[in-house]
């Protein structure tokens, strides 16, 4: 029994330093004798749902056409169950996909919430006469969805929310600038309708987003917030051990002086970055003249890369707080208007960019911190000569979970034991 216990303890002694064999051993015999204690129920992976798709021609029957499975994350992701096609550009989220995203925004949320970010819920439908009242109605053209209600009332499903908070701001006379700097947040779906979705969860027509409002008295306090949101998105990408390139940026449709965009360097990607070896100079192609070799600030040589756009940042100034009269009283009681600032991070594109930088080309590889699960045991398959080791494996399970209270939740027991773990070719 010691050298099933050992061969089986030699990973988590790795994993959980805190353990060891004999502690193990004493717990094993202790409940040969007296049974197990009263504990929660073992999560075991026969028991949760996630629909297998890992022979290639099921996969491609998923999906309208075959030739579209042409990205790994997408590909990676159908075939583990963690996502399933609805319709074009929409996906069940499947509950591994669901967990890792809770953990994502658990740790989006700490960033947030360190800096100041306060949370809150907009609605998804959005007046169409706020949109006309920026403009962005006509302007944003065939990717918004729009819709009418049974009295004609015209209304689009948000793909971001700049009008709204600019609306909702402006409903409270009574600002002051103590109040000020204002940082808000939701964490929400959206929508749009793209020409052709593609790539899975990295271009889709619905998706979750963080989108971040700010509000400041005025562009030095605006620029000073700015910069703080942006140590936050690094905060965030560092986290999940990310490699990802901060770049200038186009303001495109939403509007002001100043954008930045947070880039995971992926083949796949659809932005041209150029990059300079020599400083800290990037940017998006679209920034600059795309035959341009050197860089602007060195005259270093520029190097072109393509990108996956996770996180966008913009200082928008009085753009939208001039159109709806967003405005605070000073120290004097004089209404000013304020400088805003917007914010985003692909929720469920990060979920799939990180497949897609990570994995191998058959095998799922998660940052640590959003891994659906930490723990899985994989016992020994029925039959075999290890098969001694299985009957063990319940207490291990418990014993991991005992000795270490943060695996509690974290941990599954795979008790397929009518399967076995390949031999590598």
């Amino acid at each position: 029994m010691a050298l099933g216990m050992e061969w089986l303890l030699r990973p988590w002694k790795e994993l959980l330093p805190g353990l060891t064999t004999r502690a193990l051993q004493r717990q094993y015999r202790y409940r040969c004798h007296h049974g197990p204690p009263h504990r929660a129920k073992r999560l075991v992976l026969s028991q949760l749902f996630q629909p297998l798709n890992l022979r290639e021609d099921s996969v491609a029957g998923l999906e309208s056409k075959p030739d579209d499975l042409t990205c790994k994350s997408q590909r990676l992701m159908i075939q583990a169950g963690l996502i399933h096609p609805s319709s074009p550009g929409c996906y069940y989220y499947m509950p591994y996909t669901v967990r890792a995203m809770e953990k994502l925004v658990k740790v989006i949320d700490q960033e947030m919430q360190a800096i100041g970010g306060q949370k809150l819920n907009m609605p998804s439908l959005s007046s169409a006469e706020l949109w006309r009242t920026s403009g962005r109605w006509d302007l944003m053209g065939k990717e918004l969805f729009r819709l009418a209600d049974r009295h004609s009332k015209e209304y689009c499903l948000g793909p971001t929310h700049e009008e709204t908070i600019a609306d909702l701001i402006a409903s409270q006379a009574n600002l002051s600038y103590k109040q000020l700097p204002l940082l808000l947040y939701q964490i929400t779906r959206k929508f749009r309708d793209e020409p052709k979705p593609r790539f899975g969860l990295l271009r889709s027509r619905e998706f979750y987003m963080k989108d971040m409002y700010t509000f400041d008295s005025c562009e030095e306090a605006a620029r000073r917030t700015y910069s703080l949101v942006c140590e936050a998105y690094c905060n965030v990408f560092d986290s999940l051990g990310f490699h990802f390139v901060k770049v200038q940026a186009d303001t495109g449709s939403i509007g002001g002086s100043m954008s930045h965009e947070f880039q995971l360097p992926a083949s796949i990607g659809e932005d041209r970055l150029m990059i300079c070896s020599n400083c800290s100079f990037s940017a998006n192609v679209e920034t600059i003249n795309p035959d341009q070799t050197d860089c602007p600030v060195c005259k270093g040589k520029l190097s072109e890369t393509k990108g996956i756009e996770v996180g966008h940042t913009f200082y928008l100034g009085t753009k939208y707080s001039s159109v709806f009269n967003v405005s605070f009283h000073t120290a004097q009681n004089k209404p000013v208007l304020a400088e805003m600032g917007c914010y985003g991070l692909g929720i469920t594109r990060i979920l799939a960019a990180s497949v897609e930088v990570l994995s191998t080309e058959d095998s799922i590889r998660w940052p640590t911190l959003i891994a659906p699960y930490q723990v899985c045991l994989i016992p020994p398959k029925k039959g075999s000569k290890e098969e001694m080791g299985a009957m063990l494996m319940d207490n291990l399970y418990d014993s991991i979970v005992e000795a270490v209270p943060q695996i509690k939740g974290e941990a599954v027991l795979d008790d397929r034991t009518h399967l076995t773990i390949a031999v590598p070719s």
